[in-house]
């Protein structure tokens, strides 16, 4: 297979920086709008959730070849297997995200990371629950498994829309804390995603880290906040997700991308 022309590879970079751009700009300035509207942050994050829940499910339902990519997805007799390595590598993200966050947050602090935590505070309990749990977990998969991931996946292999994706997840949580607890997650969510097609075991994941985020106590994990800890745990998820690439690519073409009459070609 001859390699791609110059254009085309940087066609290609244009299409893994504009995509996500566009589309978080457009969130971004709903986001501006609905906290004008409600007045309170968590509480107009929660309604934007839904919101994009509601816009990209139509999407997918009316105009599904918009977000149709090759090569299809495998059978779904295999998934269950697929499902067991996958919970394993979800415990691992949460503990290499949390201690490599931890570490961060001890070691150099966050002020944003801190302000967002005083946000939710201020906001209430159930407010907090319903976003962390329900509305972040639906709309930020919808957004960005369900709309991004595809997209850039209609012009690129999975690595670099995989790569592309994780990066603007975890650039839109807007402090380093965050960034380092939620890029394995980010990682994992994608690769479940080429290999299903489907959102709900994005979003359950999603809930689930959330979860265990919330109600497993720092002091349970500070043992796990320092370079010892976290870089062992940071290479174990990264041996974990390589595994899974192998599995979710296959045989396949990573650059294969579906044409317009339906037949598969590569770049």
């Amino acid at each position: 297979m001859t390699s791609p022309p110059i254009t085309s590879r940087l066609f290609d970079i244009g299409w893994c920086a504009l995509v996500p751009f566009a589309v978080v700009a457009v969130y971004l300035g709903l986001g501006t709008f609905a906290v004008l509207l409600i007045g309170e942050p968590i509480v107009a994050t929660s309604v934007l959730g839904m919101l994009v829940v509601v816009l990209v499910g139509w999407v997918r339902i009316q105009r599904p070849r918009w977000l149709a990519h090759a090569p299809a997805p495998q059978p779904k007799s295999e998934i269950p297997r697929f499902g067991w390595t996958v919970l394993g590598c979800a415990v691992l993200a949460f503990l290499a995200g949390q201690s490599l966050a931890l570490w961060i947050h001890t070691t150099a602090g966050s002020a944003g990371f801190d302000a967002s935590n005083q946000t939710r505070h201020a906001a209430g309990a159930l407010a907090t629950l319903l976003l962390t749990l329900v509305a972040a977990p639906a709309g930020e998969e919808a957004l960005f498994r369900g709309l991004i991931y595809p997209l850039l996946r209609k012009r690129v292999h999975i690595l670099a829309s995989t790569l592309a994706t994780a990066v603007v997840f975890d650039l839109l949580h807007g402090n380093a804390v965050q960034f380092a607890a939620t890029l394995p997650l980010a990682v994992l969510l994608a690769l479940v995603y080429e290999r299903t097609r489907a959102l709900w075991p994005c979003v359950l994941l999603h809930m689930g880290f959330n979860l265990a985020a919330t109600f497993v106590p720092a002091q349970a994990l500070g043992a796990l906040a320092n370079p010892a800890s976290a870089v062992p745990l940071c290479l174990a998820f990264a041996g974990c997700a390589l595994g899974l690439y192998q599995r979710v690519a296959g045989g396949t073409e990573p650059g294969a991308v579906q044409g317009a009459g339906g037949e598969s070609g590569t770049r």
